[in-house]
Formats: structure tokens, sequence, C-alpha cells
């Protein structure tokens, strides 16, 4: 039977509670909804690790590795070979998020499968864990991070990188919950994980943002596997007044960590990129592919653009001139300049140092200002485009609006999963992970899986 859960707001023991809730977590308790759409954050995390496992900072931890020796347990995404958890956790969670393709949560303040799914794939991988139970544990995880997410606020306001600081606590849930801890050994756990949280802004742009998702998922899956061994840490790591919240946020809302636990699901709100650049990019190309298809739109006349967005998109993705692949996907100005000039943005080929130094580009490049303008909200943006002939072009886009259709999504995601999977282990084994993965609840194990992504 399944242990029944005291769900009372009390913030003097926040860490115990949500640990008792990932613990209890049940595939039961899980609406039909969630169950879906975490399908569709697993399948798509697959998608963006495969192909972001072909980056040079993913050889460099896999060269590491190779140099410790590596284990044979858990699948290497993309890399055609095996490693411990621990090392598939680190080396897969900076695969996700190499090229800043993943999902995200307004509530995490980041992006919420990539430091959980590297933990539940490896750990459910070595022991034979059922697709259900694989589900459960990243539902566990996800919603687990999104609470304290929510208690906490944007922590991006003092420059850390959530996706790690929070991440490492929904790495944790998920570990734990595979590996079948009480509510106790969880909150150990929880204090385990919650003292390694690290990550700060200051490294996006370089190979240490994706390094985040990486030590998060390893740092979560250690702590619960030493947690299962009797290591303890502070059970109360979250509310104490020297601890989680008050280190790494910007306020402290019981209310918002407890409300509905256990009855809504924040695995239902997650976003899909479909563009290969930072989040906070992307109203600012769907209103320019708006602003494209207007009959009066002459790119040979642009004079100047405008793009107004929150505050906080411009301290996390303004570089003003990139050089380089990793650059652009922070860098609303070139990305404005490939959405006006018709280049695909869904496109990872468009991320270079050659497009970086295309000269019409940079030229459109440097006609483009952004301007702070929090009326947007944190995820919107309006951009206003000068023609020569004295014509403003203007559009508003937000791209913070889940999509209602989950048929739609699935295709969408699929299409998706196929472009960046295929390259790397074909076509047909492509399919094979797509099909596992949308039925997983019916898998007895994940040895199709991982036979799958391995390319055999």
């Amino acid at each position: 039977m399944s242990q029944a859960l005291d769900l009372s707001p009390n913030s003097t023991d926040l860490t115990r509670r949500l640990a008792a809730y990932a613990s209890g977590l049940t595939l039961d308790r899980i609406p039909a909804k969630a169950r879906t759409v975490g399908k569709h954050a697993l399948l798509d995390w697959l998608g963006v690790t495969l192909a972001g496992g072909q980056e040079p900072l993913v050889a460099i931890l896999k060269a590491q590795a190779d140099s410790e020796g590596l284990g044979d347990q858990a699948t290497l995404l993309g890399l055609g070979a095996k490693a411990t958890p621990s090392q598939a956790a680190l080396i897969n969670g900076a695969a996700g998020h190499a090229l800043d393709y993943d999902d995200v949560h307004p509530a995490v303040g980041g992006h919420p499968s990539v430091p959980v799914a590297p933990v539940a794939l490896a750990i459910a991988e070595r022991d034979g864990s059922s697709g259900a139970d694989l589900l459960v544990a990243f539902i566990a995880g996800v919603e687990t991070e999104a609470r304290i997410g929510s208690l906490i606020g944007d922590g991006r306001d003092h420059g850390w990188h959530q996706t790690s600081t929070v991440g490492v606590f929904g790495a944790a849930a998920a570990g734990a919950r595979l590996l079948g801890l009480d509510a106790e050994r969880t909150a150990m756990a929880f204090g385990i994980a919650g003292t390694q949280a690290a990550g700060v802004m200051a490294s996006f742009g370089t190979m240490c943002k994706p390094l985040h998702a990486g030590m998060a998922a390893q740092a979560g899956l250690r702590a619960a596997e030493w947690a299962a061994r009797g290591f303890t840490g502070a059970a109360d790591i979250i509310e104490h007044e020297r601890g989680f919240a008050a280190t790494h946020g910007v306020k402290f809302d019981t209310d918002a960590a407890l409300d509905c636990l256990g009855e809504s699901f924040f695995t239902e709100t997650i976003l899909f990129k479909h563009h290969a650049a930072c989040y906070g990019t992307h109203s600012a190309i769907e209103a320019a592919r708006l602003i494209r298809q207007n009959p009066a739109f002459d790119l040979d006349k642009v004079e100047k653009v405008e793009i107004r967005v929150h505050q906080r998109i411009t301290h996390m993705c303004d570089i003003p001139a990139p050089v380089n692949g990793l650059e652009i996907k922070f860098s609303l100005r070139m990305t404005m300049a490939l959405a006006l000039s018709g280049e695909a943005t869904s496109s990872l080929g468009v991320y270079s140092e050659e497009y970086a130094a295309r000269p019409a580009l940079v030229a459109l490049r440097d006609k483009v200002v952004s301007i702070v303008d929090n009326s947007y909200g944190y995820r919107g943006a309006g951009v206003t485009v000068h023609l020569s002939d004295g014509t403003a072009l203007h559009e508003n886009f937000d791209v913070a609006v889940p999509e209602s259709d989950l048929a739609v999504q699935e295709d969408k995601l699929t299409g998706k999963f196929a472009s960046l999977a295929a390259p790397v282990i074909g076509s047909g084994n492509a399919d094979a992970a797509a099909e596992v993965v949308l039925r997983l609840e019916n898998q007895a194990d994940l040895r199709p899986l991982a036979a799958a992504v391995l390319g055999g």
C-alpha cells in the first residue's frame, strides 16, 4: 500500500514534506496529462542529448572518464558507450544542455528535465527498473524542483543558474524514488544534494553552462546513493536560516511550494523549445518571424531593430557580438539577425563561428538594440523593425504558454526528436526509441531503449 502523506503547510519542516511527497509518489497518483507531458519531456531530452553528445565539451568529459576508467552499467547517449551511473549522469546531463535546446519551466527558473532525466535513466538502466518506475521517478524529480523553485523565486536575480541549483534537488528526488528510499532517507538525500548546489550565470556562453546541468545530475545521483548507504545531511536544508532558500533564493513562499501538493502537477506545463537557442530569445524570434510575413517587410530597407524585453532577459542572453555558436545562442541581436534573414533558427548548423562572422548577418546584428521593458514579463518580447521608407513594423509574442493540444505537441516533438536523433543513431533506431518512450508505462525494462540509443 502507498504511504499516506501529511501535506498541511508548515514552513519549519518543508524539506521533509517535499521528501515525503517525492518518496510516496506512485503512477496511480499521476494524472494522464502529467504522464503524457512527462513522456514528451523524456523524448525531447533524449533527442537533444543524442545530438548534444557530439559537442566538443562532451568529448572532453568523456576523455576524462576514459582516463579514470569507464563502467558498463549506464548508457552514454550519442557516444556508443557505457559508463558508471555517476559518469553517465554527469556526461548525459552536460550533453543534454550543450545545445541549449532542452525544455524549460518558469517555476523551476530554468530547464527541468536535464538535471533529472540523466539520473532516472542511469539508475533505472542499471537496476533493471520498469518504464513506469522511470516515469514516476522523473515526474517526482520535476515536481520537486518546480516546487522548490516556486518557494525561492528567481535566484537568477542574484546570478544563480537555477537549472543547477534547484535542479540538484530534482535529481536527488528522482534517484531516491528509484532506489526506494523512505521519506527520512529522501530528506537526507536532499540535504546532501542541497549543500552541493552551484552554478553561476557568469558561465553562460561557455562550456560551463551545460556543465552545471551535469554537475547537478551527478550530485543528485550521488546524494541519493549515499543517503541509501546511511550518509547524512541537513534534513532542513531548504528552510534552515543558513540553508538553501536563504542563500540561493530571493523569497520564501511556503504556500507556493506546497499549494495543491499531490493534486496539481507542474509537469503538465513544461515548455518545449523549437529554436536551438536560449529560451530568452524565443519570443523575439517568433515576433521577427511574424514581421517577415508582413508584405511591407523588406530586409534591404532595415535601418534599425528594437527588441523590448524584461531586464532579466538582457542579463541572460544579450551578448552583443558573438564570435562562436555558443555565444550566438545567448545573443538577442544575432538571433534576431538570423530570424529576420529567414535562417532556420531550429537548425543546429546556424550556431557556428561561420555564421557569427557572416558580413550580412553582422551588419544586421549591429542594427539591433535591446531595450529594457519589464511590462513584457519574463518571457515576452516586443520587436519593432524600422525601414528606410519610414515604415515601422511591430509584433509582440510570448512563448510562455504551454501547448493545449497534446497530440499537436507530440507530433512536433516527435519530428524534432527524429531530426536530432536520426543523424546520430539512424532513422530506424530513432523510431524504435520514440516508440519505447511514448509507451513507457508498458515497458518491463529499458533494454529496448538502451539498444536503440546505442545505435545497435
